[in-house]
This record gives C-alpha cells, structure tokens and sequence, in this order.
C-alpha cells in the first residue's frame, strides 16, 4: 500500500472509533548527513481518537520533509521503499514482513540540498542501514483494464484539480503529509465523522459514516480516472472484493475529471484498516464483526467492485499488461546501529 492509502486507512480507524542489488549510478547519490532509525512504537488508536476529537487534526505520520530536515514517522520499510524508489505498493516483490515492520526516521539534510533530493537519500539510507539491495523487471501480469462500457460514462464532469500550493498557509485544523505521490493535505471533524483529502492535481477525497446505516461512504470529486484506477487498485488489494486483489490498470481514454461516489459497510471498513497493520483494538473490531454479519464483505452497498464500477457506465476487463516490478534481493529486518 501506498502512505496515501495508509494515512486514508489511519483517517478510517480514527473516525469509526470516535463514532462507535540496486540499480547502478554513474554518480554517487546524495546521502542524509546524519540520521537517526529506531523502531516505530505501536499506536494508541483510542489515544489518538481522542487527540483528533479535541484537536481535528491528523497525527504527525508519514513522510515529512521542511527545509533541512526530513522525518519519516510510523512508516512500514515497504513504505519507505516507495518513496525512496517512487514506485507503487504492488511493484515492489519482497518478503511480507516489509509491510508490516515499521520504523521512526529523523534525518539531516546537507546544506543546499532540496527536498527533491530526499528520495535518493532515502534510498542511501536503506541500502546503509538495512542493506537492501533491488533490482527491476517488467513482466506481463494479469490485471483488471478499467474501459468504458457500451452506453458510455455515468458520471458528473468537473473541473480539473489544482496542484497543492506548499506555500500557502494550512487552514484551521488542516495537516500536510509529504507522500510518495505528492504533498497532501486533509482535514478531520472527528466529532461528525467525516473527513477531506486533498490529494492536489489527483483530486479530492471526502470520507463519511452514516451511523443509521454504519456504512462508510467515500465521494471523490474532480478526480481522474488514473486516481480512480489506483482507488479501484487500493480496495481490491486491501479487501478482495470481486476484483481478485489484482491492479486495476485506466485504459478509459477518457482525459477528464468526474464525481465518483462509493460506500463499504463497516465489515468492509475494518478489514480495509486492519489488512494496514492498524490495530483498531477489540471494542471496534467487535463492533465491526455486528454490524457486518449480515453483509458481504464487498464495497458499493453489498455489491461487488465489479457491479458498483458498472453503475458509473465503466467496467473491468480481465488483460495482460507490462508493469515494472522493483524487487527486493536482499534485506535485514534489524538496521545497523545510529
């Protein structure tokens, strides 16, 4: 999973509590001055529930890189991989622990160094540090070609996202994350459970929990159809779905910006946190496990990927397409020491 896909993934939690050998160099790369690896402390999902509903604000996760200093916080290494390579979660072939083994970064940047350079330096530092090693492939996989169907698209039109202006200020309770994809920037009111993901030229995102229902709705608005795509990519992963758990590729051709609403019920939702690494502690996953019993665990009111993607006048056909795989030679679970 990408940190976006985490971080939306943290956003849930959070909400449904409160409501109840390395490519070669001709040179070598910039390096981090100094830097510092511990291992990332288990989070207090209650502790930070409460933190959101006092304060409407995301914890300090993920990547964050301002001015000489860069912090990587509660990050699993395959997300680290991610961003130091600037690949997606389902390119990288390794073994399963590097979803799961998360670590706290602070590192020094050197003088004149931009915050382009800071995933190469993150790539110094894995290669240091864990000693990892990759090398890339492409090979044909078997994936789900998202196409537009016989009577042609369903959805509402919008104007195209801008990019995130980085220097603007943030509004009242908004965060900014350094993703591998971009800057982000959400905002939480907790106490209604709901939330906004402002994912620049990709998009909007808007969460919210309909308590009556306990059904989890996700609206995206002026997003493309690649940010679609990659959505689709996320919940069959991360949920199964009747998508199968493969990549949904954007083969629509269609250039525009649209209004795309989905709902999960809540059995859905958990398994989506906890397939993250997310514990949601027993009280939720309890409630979720009630609330779900009588459901099927598929997104879009009970119907699968397949069915709430033909709503939208789209469908999902089974092809083979060339993606490019970083794979993961050599690794060590503990880093060398600071």
């Amino acid at each position: 999973m990408n940190m976006r896909s985490f971080i939306c993934g943290l956003t849930i939690a959070s909400l449904f509590l409160v409501t109840g050998a390395a490519t070669a160099q001709t040179a070598p790369r910039p390096a981090f001055e100094v830097a510092s690896v511990k291992p990332a402390a288990p989070l207090d999902m209650q502790k930070l529930a409460q933190q959101m509903m006092a304060g409407g604000e995301m914890p300090k996760l993920g990547p964050h890189v301002d001015g000489a200093q860069a912090e990587y916080t509660y990050m699993a290494l395959k997300e680290l991989m991610q961003v130091a390579y600037k690949v997606k979660p389902f390119q990288i072939s390794g073994p399963d622990w590097i979803a799961s083994t998360r670590f706290d970064i602070k590192a020094k940047m050197p003088a004149g160094s931009t915050k382009d350079d800071a995933p190469l330096m993150l790539q110094s530092l894995l290669e240091d540090r864990f000693k990892l090693s990759v090398h890339r492939e492409t090979k044909d996989h078997a994936v789900l070609a998202l196409v537009v169907g016989k009577g042609g698209p369903k959805m509402k039109e919008s104007e195209p996202a801008k990019a995130i202006d980085e220097n603007a200020p943030l509004k009242p309770g908004e965060s900014k994350m350094d993703t591998d994809e971009g800057p982000l920037r959400m905002k939480v009111d907790a106490k209604a459970g709901a939330a906004t993901m402002d994912m620049g030229a990709k998009g909007k995102v808007s969460y919210s929990v309909d308590r009556s229902t306990m059904t989890f709705h996700l609206q995206a608005t002026q997003v493309t159809m690649s940010g679609f795509a990659d959505m689709l990519t996320q919940i069959s992963q991360q949920m199964g779905g009747g998508a199968g758990g493969r990549n949904v590729v954007d083969m629509t051709d269609l250039k525009g910006s649209y209004e795309v609403g989905i709902d999960f019920s809540v059995a859905d939702l958990m398994a989506m946190v906890q397939a993250q690494g997310i514990d949601v502690g027993g009280a939720a996953a309890g409630a979720a496990g009630a609330a779900g019993a009588n459901t099927a665990p598929t997104p879009g009111g009970g119907t699968s990927i397949t069915d709430a993607v033909q709503a939208l006048g789209l469908k999902l056909e089974s092809r083979k397409a060339p993606l490019e795989q970083l794979i993961v030679d050599h690794i060590e679970k503990t880093p060398t020491g600071n």
